[in-house]
């Protein structure tokens, strides 16, 4: 096991934070066990983040800042670890969803991340990569805890019919995700708008896309591409898709018809189990 002296603070984040956490608990003259009994997490584990070979979560955080009196330290640390941990081209944009005021997107194909379940988000992450996949879904769930903030941006998403029929990671999960969707019904800051089939022809065909609105700076707009992301606040490009976004949401349905949809499709499509053809079962 790496010895504290061996692990460089400096050398990231999440070094760090493990340097820290084994500091405090030696000064609290506790074993890693103890330490796991206390946040009721294993003594390994507690190695394993202590030795920078494990993400800690906003959860554990928590649990470890009450057990050794540490005022919020870790938990405000943690955000900056698992920001750390997101792909080079896509740490601008995490910042961009901790300080915008509100946030639009339009999404062709997936549920954004933003809101996202655990088992939605692990089966789109895995689908060609199940390298460290419990901590990159860490990472994605993590940036939800902008809307824990004292004053947490207003999000809209326009979704696309069709994201609710592409099974991603099975009936389950599906069915998991699009009852996360209808949680958000009571909630005026997070709405969800579905752009029916019968739109046709619509303004967001070129792709996905966000706008995200600041209270002082300029509007940026973001697209991703494969492996790339591409912010901008080019005037002309932010003004283009704030047209695009009225007319989708123009166009797509109510939020209470939005509503409506979703849960007869959970329900309709994954609101039954299925044997192993496919087929519909009692």
């Amino acid at each position: 096991m790496t010895h504290i002296h061996a692990l460089d603070p400096g050398a990231s984040p999440l070094d760090y934070y493990g340097y820290e956490l084994r500091r405090h608990r030696e000064a609290a003259g506790l074993t890693q066990k103890q330490l796991g009994d206390i946040v009721n997490y294993t003594g390994s584990l507690v190695g394993q983040i202590e030795t920078a070979r494990k993400l800690p979560t906003p959860e554990f955080s928590e649990r470890a800042d009450a057990a050794l009196g540490t005022d919020g330290m870790f938990s405000r640390l943690v955000e900056l670890v698992l920001r750390s941990r997101l792909s080079a081209w896509f740490q601008q944009v995490a910042e961009l969803e901790a300080r915008a005021t509100e946030i639009s997107t339009f999404q062709m194909g997936m549920v954004h991340g933003l809101i996202q379940t655990d088992a939605y988000a692990r089966a789109t992450l895995g689908a060609l990569d199940l390298t460290d996949l419990d901590d990159r879904t860490a990472v994605r769930l993590a940036r939800q805890r902008i809307f824990e903030k004292d004053e947490p941006p207003v999000f809209w998403m326009v979704l696309s019919e069709a994201a609710l029929y592409q099974e991603i990671g099975g009936p389950e999960a599906m069915r998991g995700q699009l009852a996360h969707l209808l949680a958000f019904e009571s909630n005026p800051r997070i709405n969800v708008q579905v752009l029916p089939f019968s739109a046709g022809a619509h303004a967001g065909l070129t792709g996905s896309f966000t706008l995200f609105h600041f209270a002082s700076d300029p509007a940026i707009v973001y697209t991703e591409g494969y492996g790339s992301g591409h912010p901008t606040a080019n005037p002309d490009t932010v003004k283009d898709c704030s047209l695009r976004y009225d007319h989708l949401q123009a166009a797509a349905l109510s939020l209470r018809d939005s509503a409506e949809l979703i849960r007869r499709v959970m329900e309709e499509r994954y609101g039954e189990h299925r044997d192993s053809g496919g087929d519909s079962v009692a």
